[in-house]
């Protein structure tokens, strides 16, 4: 199945190379600062007491840099990290196992968090706060509870839907912190920064152009600035400047607002079969042919945005903005080869 260019979620083929332009520290992290400026306290303050930094939380839409941050914790806490998620963690014992091969001050990064059991999360608790773990062992009248002790550690959780976390797993994280869109200067710095390391020469408009049309999101700027360095090669241009990025990107059909085909015909089909809506998740989500959480999830956080979509208490509805945006779309949209002059 091919990614769409704008996708949040990463390809298991791109884990590569994501890898390859993650910052290894705090300051070579672009954006987010006011995180960034009480991480390095409170890592700093952890360092100094020669103590487990305490338990973090970090929430936010996906592509914004949550698993970049958890392995900069670990980098500048000196310690190692363990990563696993929460979808392939099954039984108490998987989860048993990587808390007792942890070493003291350790960091546990689990992403999507939110989809751990009800019964790990029994778990953890134990774990999080006295550094213990209760373990069933033996089925019936032999079973027998036993209580290991594990190295002091620290949880780093990453969720792209906090609200679905039980309060007592919540409250159990002493660093809480939202990642929110970025601005398109930290995406142009990041743009810049990712082509150095690839060794692809782009000018600060061409960036900037890229930047834009990324939906506020990292992961997104990369793959973008992936993609149009493909055209450039191809194209024979020795450097990505504005027209080539345009050019690029149009090729793509992702518009200035960083929308492409799904989230035009999301919007589209608001408008056209709902009127501008109201429009319930669940009819949405059958008439477009996308799963409700994808469309939670994906879709609508950045379309609500940057102002084209709102969400009511009964149902999605289409903005005057995104009307606007999507007739001029239309009215300016370039012709077919057939059809032009």
């Amino acid at each position: 199945m091919e990614i769409r260019p704008i996708t949040t979620d990463a390809a298991p083929e791109e884990r590569d190379f994501e890898a390859s332009l993650r910052p290894k520290r705090l300051a070579e992290y672009v954006g987010q600062p006011k995180i960034k400026r009480n991480l390095a306290v409170f890592i700093e303050a952890a360092r100094k007491r020669r103590e487990a930094l305490d338990h973090v939380l970090l929430s936010g839409p996906p592509g914004l840099g949550k698993t970049t941050l958890a392995h900069i914790i670990a980098a500048e806490l000196e310690v190692g990290i363990r990563v696993t998620s929460g979808p392939t963690l099954e039984k108490a014992g998987d989860l048993a196992a990587i808390l007792t091969r942890l070493e003291p001050h350790d960091v546990l990064f689990i992403d999507e968090i939110h989809r751990l059991a009800a019964t790990l999360e029994e778990v953890l608790y134990p774990a999080l706060e006295d550094f213990k773990l209760d373990l069933v062992v033996g089925q019936g009248p032999t079973a027998r509870s036993i209580r290991l002790d594990v190295a002091p550690f620290t949880l780093i959780g990453a969720s792209t839907r906090v609200g679905l976390l039980s309060a007592p797993l919540r409250d159990r994280f002493g660093i809480v912190h939202h990642l929110e869109f970025y601005g398109a200067e930290d995406l142009t710095l990041i743009v810049t920064r990712s082509a150095g390391i690839l060794g692809c020469p782009i000018t600060s408009e061409g960036a900037n152009e890229i930047a834009r049309r990324a939906r506020g999101t990292p992961r997104i700027a990369n793959r973008l600035l992936r993609r149009v360095r493909d055209f450039a090669q191809v194209e024979g241009a020795a450097t990505i400047d504005l027209a080539e990025a345009r050019r690029a990107l149009d090729l793509l059909e992702v518009d200035d607002y960083g929308l492409d085909e799904v989230d035009r015909r999301l919007l589209l089909t608001i408008l056209d079969k709902f009127a501008g809506g109201p429009v319930g998740l669940t009819t949405l989500s059958s008439a477009i042919g996308e799963e409700r959480g994808t469309i939670e999830e994906v879709y609508e956080p950045y379309l609500i945005q940057i102002g084209f979509l709102d969400r009511t208490p009964r149902g999605r509805t289409v903005t005057r903005l995104a009307r606007r945006h999507l007739r001029t779309a239309v009215d300016t949209a370039p012709q077919p080869p057939l059809f032009r002059e």
